[in-house]
């Protein structure tokens, strides 16, 4: 099925699918945890990568609309239920390089710099035998490439040929479909990432076969396409008509049509544009410290 909404969900990829679509290719579990809805997706084969749009892998989100607060005891919640599944991705990996990506001077972007600046790095603690008995975690914010002229592919395959990581875990801002996620999701996945996909600006992608080592990524949606938001407004209009008992308003769009409908009532200007919460500084900061802590879990000392 094509999409025609921006999105970088797997969660909201899956709900365009009916349920027999689903039966060989495509898996779904949900389950609450410390109040946190968990979503496992998980793409079987080619034929499930082809439907849900992603590689094959698995796919999990985290979600609380309380994430918006600020809430301390929400945010407890939310580091330990995304370490125990990264813990789950990450398995029996000593050697961890963590990557923030994105812009740090444009904040809906600047989510993975962020969570590099609040991690506790051990790598040069280790080799100087300050510290022992621990994962040995280092990091990097490499920019973009309008900042550096370089691949953020390139650029990890020269720290990777020194550092030698047994895993990456990299980090970066999404797009959402739904303004409900925004700012309240958090993604993890196990087949790498492409950073700017969010925002339509695709670079090489950062996986297994690219890097020569597993990338984990974790992600979390800052922006949302101003087409999502018509497409949203005219369902809610359309829902509201059907329920009137003057049919005359009665209207029926599948997803072609309303893509058709909702690309004539966007200008060309419009079209390309992407926007982000007025609170998105707060949001930013709160979720990356978030991050960083379940990933400052790994670290004994």
């Amino acid at each position: 099925m094509d999409r025609f909404i921006r999105t970088d969900l797997a969660v909201e990829l899956k709900e365009d699918l009916d349920k027999e679509e689903c039966l060989d290719g495509v898996s779904l579990s949900s389950y609450m945890e410390y109040g946190v809805v968990v979503s496992k997706i998980k793409v079987k084969n080619k034929a499930g990568a082809k439907l849900l749009g992603k590689p094959i892998g698995n796919y999990i989100t985290l979600e609380n609309k309380e994430l918006l607060q600020a809430d301390e005891s929400i945010h407890e919640q939310f580091v330990q239920v995304l370490y125990n599944n990264l813990e789950e991705m990450i398995k029996d990996a000593k050697n961890i390089l963590v990557v923030g990506l994105g812009n740090r001077d444009v904040t809906p972007d600047a989510l993975g710099p962020y969570v590099v600046d609040n991690l506790f790095i051990t790598r040069h603690l280790v080799q100087e035998k300050l510290i022992k008995d621990t994962k040995i975690l280092s990091a990097i914010s490499p920019g973009v490439m309008a900042q550096t002229g370089v691949e953020t592919l390139y650029i990890l395959k020269g720290i990777c040929k020194e550092v030698k990581p047994d895993v990456i875990i990299a980090v970066d801002a999404l797009a959402a479909r739904e303004p409900s996620r925004l700012n309240t999701t958090i993604q993890l996945c196990d087949t790498g990432i492409s950073p700017g996909s969010g925002v339509g600006n695709h670079r090489l992608s950062l996986n297994e076969e690219t890097l020569g080592v597993k990338v984990i990524a974790i992600g979390v949606p800052t922006v949302i396409s101003v087409t999502s938001i018509i497409s949203e407004a005219m369902e809610a209009m359309v829902n509201e008509l059907s329920t009137r008992k003057d049919k005359q308003y009665e209207m029926d769009f599948d997803e072609r049509e309303k893509y058709d409908l909702v690309s004539r009532l966007t200008s060309p200007e419009l079209a390309t544009m992407f926007v982000t919460p007025k609170n998105i500084d707060e949001s930013v900061k709160r979720i990356s410290y978030t991050i960083s802590e379940a990933i400052n879990s790994f670290i004994e000392l």
